[in-house]
């Protein structure tokens, strides 16, 4: 039965369903090539269906397997990389001079820490073929306190090991840079590095001002009348800044002590600004006092220390260590977000 009000998409050819013909004797025969003629087709079609589910399993148990042995191998090579370090292996018996780059900030965790070049000063001078150590700077400065470790473990050594050790300046020793290079039985530089800049700096910034234009509030509760001390938000009171300066007028001094005690006799004290934080070119610092005389690693390693050999001992962060240095500050940051709303001692 049709429906003869219904029309059709222009185009559109409906599709007619059709029986197989009849046959001779009034049944119908199914076509040759149709699956279903045969006997038994059912079984056939779940079987390769089954069959096709269990190639599918195991293409899937392969991947898998495929995937974990490729992490595992990550995390063995990472663990191989995080066994190694980037200092010799061995001590070289054979003459050489021992260079340790002091290079960019020097702050904890960074590669000019007093952790990585301290240990790679031990194993410089524990090396009975490093004639002497030295120090090749580029750095603009950093903690004093790093800086101050540094300084006191140059002296250490140098006395008992009874090996010289010299500092080598390329572009900048400036600030912590230059604390370090005072303790150095010899500072040599390229006429235009930029050298010294003995002082010390608390730098921040304060929105007090600009917050009263805008119409924010700072809400800061702290249990300590100074404890919200250097809060960029708050008002430096006249007592707090009196404390900062005071302390850094101590650590500057502390500063001016290591750097007269390192250079001695050699440097001009009575240069105005020596101790102001100015800083000079590699020419002038030799004028000053603050350096011996031009010269660079080659030249130090052949003519002054003899042994023309370089070897490199600076100690660094490999590949794995600093994986793992960000993966720690990643959970580190989550649980600071977790409990951030809960007082603290900081």
């Amino acid at each position: 039965m049709t429906d003869s009000n219904r029309t059709e998409p222009e185009g559109f050819e409906p599709f007619e369903r059709t029986a197989p013909p009849l046959s001779a004797d009034g049944t119908r025969t199914m076509a040759k090539n149709d699956p279903t003629s045969s006997p038994g087709w059912e079984r056939a079609t779940l079987e390769k269906l089954a069959f096709a589910a269990v190639r599918e399993q195991r293409a899937t148990r392969r991947w898998k397997t495929f995937v974990r042995l490729s992490w595992l191998a990550f995390f063995v090579f990472l663990l191989w990389f995080a066994m190694s370090r980037g200092t010799p292996a061995s001590a070289k018996a054979t003459p050489h001079t021992a260079v340790i780059e002091i290079k960019g900030e020097i702050a904890a965790g960074a590669d000019a820490s007093a952790e990585f070049v301290v240990a790679a000063m031990k194993t410089a001078f524990e090396d009975d073929g490093a004639k002497g150590v030295v120090l090749l700077i580029n750095s603009p400065g950093g903690s004093p306190v790093q800086a101050g470790i540094i300084n006191d473990e140059i002296k250490r050594m140098r006395a008992k090991y009874n090996k010289p050790v010299y500092a080598v300046v390329e572009e900048t020793c400036a600030s912590a840079a230059y604390y370090i290079a005072a303790a150095t039985d010899k500072i040599f530089v390229d006429k235009a590095s930029i050298v010294g800049s003995i002082g010390v700096l608390m730098d921040g910034f304060g929105f007090t001002g600009l917050m009263d234009k805008v119409g924010v509030e700072r809400r800061l509760l702290t249990a300590g009348d100074n404890k919200g001390f250097m809060d960029p938000f708050s008002p430096l009171n006249d007592a707090q800044k009196a404390h900062a300066q005071q302390m850094l007028d101590q650590i500057h001094n502390q500063f001016i002590e290591v750097v007269k005690s390192g250079r001695g006799d050699r440097l001009k004290t009575d240069t105005p600004g020596l101790f102001s934080g100015l800083f000079w070119s590699g020419q002038q610092s030799i004028e000053l006092g603050l350096a011996d005389q031009l010269g660079n690693v080659d030249f130090v390693a052949r003519d002054v220390i003899k042994a023309e050999e370089v070897i490199d001992y600076t100690r660094r962060d490999n590949v794995a260590e600093k994986l793992a240095k960000k993966f720690g500050a990643a959970l580190a940051d989550a649980s600071v977000r977790a409990l951030h709303a809960a007082p603290a001692l900081r």
